[in-house]
């Protein structure tokens, strides 16, 4: 009888364990993309499709120390798909950033000439590059804003502009989400 109560509270113990384990965020992205799980919410994303989206990155953070609000965005909706169960290579995510969201896409050197601070945007930048997400820049963007292009960071993709990037990736099928 004793055995089997240590037993019963063994297995108690492990199933306590993992539904605390199962209700713990994961996270494909730990530099940005903080989310809450919700696992009873309505419009689950299928594990089984292919999502393709097209970011329009075009806000300045608020202050330059802090992660760009698009690339946030980005990074969350990485974590949020993978977080119930959708393969990040059914992921086609591009994030294009112009306009006053350009200075994210900088090299630490060059950001930190500019604002006086690191660029608090590369560690996500990395892990989205990691994840399969293409960072672009505006081509357009980076000449209005007198950035040499060999200023980008190395998981950015310069395009062309942000208008072609778009307008392209829509004819392929991917969603358009301004950020």
């Amino acid at each position: 009888m004793k055995h089997s109560i240590l037993l019963f509270s063994g297995m108690l113990g492990l199933l306590a364990g993992g539904m605390a384990a199962a209700q713990e965020a994961p996270h494909t992205i730990t530099a940005a993309g903080a989310y809450h799980p919700m696992p009873k919410a309505a419009y689950q994303p299928d594990r089984k499709t292919v999502y393709k989206v097209v970011f329009s990155l075009t806000k300045a953070s608020d202050k330059p120390d802090q992660v760009n609000p698009g690339i946030e965005r980005v990074a969350r909706a990485v974590n949020l798909y993978t977080s119930v169960g959708v393969p990040l290579d059914h992921l086609k995510f591009v994030a294009v950033a112009y306009g006053p969201a350009t200075p994210l896409v900088l090299d630490d050197e060059h950001y930190k000439a500019q604002f006086n601070t690191p660029n608090p945007n590369l560690a996500a930048i990395g892990q989205l590059r990691k994840a399969g997400v293409d960072i672009a820049v505006c081509g357009q963007a980076m000449a209005e804003h007198h950035y040499s292009n060999d200023w980008l960071a190395k998981d950015v993709t310069l395009s062309l502009s942000a208008i072609t990037t778009i307008t392209e990736l829509e004819q392929q099928g991917y969603a358009l989400m301004p950020l």
